[in-house]
């Protein structure tokens, strides 16, 4: 059986045909500019295989209750071509076949689930740290959901006593995308974040971001593994910070026996989102 899997970020499209095991045979991608250009590439792309089905995790907000007129419409996005476009509408149309649609950072967290990081638990999180921040649960095999989405990259988290940075949310400020996302570092810096790798006060102040953030996951969903990703977690000292400063909030309050087991690096190498994707619609065709 062949899927087809889309990883459609704001900056780049990621197009793959896999098998129902995550095998990925072929991949590429190219830039997202206008729905109908980057639309047209990947039709290019797909109309080599006989795919049966799709699977699309995309940049969001992106309306998934299904109860709604406008399911699959992506809603107010920055990026404004793509503002209220009937993505799902237009690949079923341009398809023909069944197409799952779910957010990107949700469909790298499946990914994870199934072929990665988390294929040896019942639950995961996983958290993406790179120009935004978003996470994504996973429970027994199926993604969490309520109406709509959750956006776990807003939330509310206290700033760090040594940083006056006031965030770069344009709706909320200092949340933790706000706070800790590529773009918040580049901001606070004036830097890309991989040019300030030996700046030790610099990855302590986002240590204890994510940590706040992961400790407010934890209490809430109680997930068996916590899985971050992204462009900014490329600096692998990262997780030693991140764990410590965990257990620190954590304060004893529940008992964590190996924080090294419990917070993690994913995987997949990359191909989370498009496994996540193939995962997406393997889940609802067998």
């Amino acid at each position: 059986m062949l899927i087809g899997a889309i990883e459609a970020g704001g900056t780049k499209f990621v197009c793959a045909v896999g098998d129902e095991n995550g095998r990925i045979i072929e991949k590429t991608s190219f830039p997202t500019t206008s729905p109908e250009d980057t639309l047209v590439m990947a039709k290019k792309f797909f109309s080599s295989f006989k795919i049966e089905a799709l699977g699309v995790g995309t940049f969001g907000p992106v309306n998934l209750d299904r109860k709604s007129t406008t399911y699959g419409t992506i809603l107010n996005t920055p990026k404004i071509k793509w503002r209220y476009y009937p993505l799902l509408e237009r690949l079923k149309t341009d398809y023909e076949i069944p197409v799952y649609l779910g957010t990107d950072v949700n469909a790298a967290c499946l990914g994870e689930y199934h072929f990665g990081a988390g294929e040896q638990v019942d639950s995961c999180l996983y958290m993406t740290v790179g120009t935004g921040i978003g996470a994504g649960f996973v429970i027994d095999g199926e993604v969490f959901q309520g109406k709509n989405h959750p956006e776990m990259g807003h939330i509310l988290i206290k700033p760090h006593p040594n940083d006056s940075f006031i965030g770069s949310c344009p709706s909320h400020g200092s949340c933790l995308e706000g706070l800790a996302s590529g773009t918040a570092m580049e901001k606070r810096y004036g830097v890309k974040a991989h040019l300030l790798e030996n700046i030790d006060h610099v990855w302590e102040i986002e240590a204890y971001y994510l940590a706040q953030a992961l400790m407010n996951y934890y209490v809430i969903l109680s997930p068996e593994k916590m899985i971050v990703g992204g462009g900014v977690m490329k600096q692998a000292k990262l997780y030693t910070m991140v764990q410590k400063q965990f257990m620190e909030l954590l304060n004893g309050y529940l008992e964590v026996e190996h924080v090294d087991e419990l917070i993690v690096a994913p995987k997949l190498e990359d191909e989370q989102g498009v496994k996540g994707a193939i995962a997406l619609a393997i889940k609802d065709l067998v």
